[in-house]
């Protein structure tokens, strides 16, 4: 339950930014973020006599998904700065 309750503040808070933002674009980042949290759940919630195959699948899809999230944030932090600070001067 507290792992569905971390995924929807995750959701909202993309929303939240995709509006403040106000180019309607949801960021990539966040979905694979939000994807990884599910697959985060789905791991706590499974039936221990759950098949190796299974598992190992749902594993390797979690590697891939962080690995996709760990290139794309290396490759736009100093992107999501500017932005940032771009914003809070606007704001000011």
């Amino acid at each position: 339950m507290v792992m569905t309750l971390l995924i929807a503040m995750e959701f909202k808070h993309s929303i939240t930014r995709v509006m403040l933002r106000r180019d309607h674009i949801v960021q990539v980042k966040t979905v694979i973020l939000v994807a990884i949290l599910a697959m985060a759940r789905k791991f706590i919630i499974l039936d221990p006599a759950t098949d190796p195959k299974c598992i190992a699948a749902l594993a390797a899809a979690l590697v891939a998904l962080g690995s996709v999230y760990w290139l794309m944030r290396q490759r736009d932090d100093p992107v999501d700065a500017a932005i940032d600070a771009r914003d809070h001067e606007e704001r000011i």
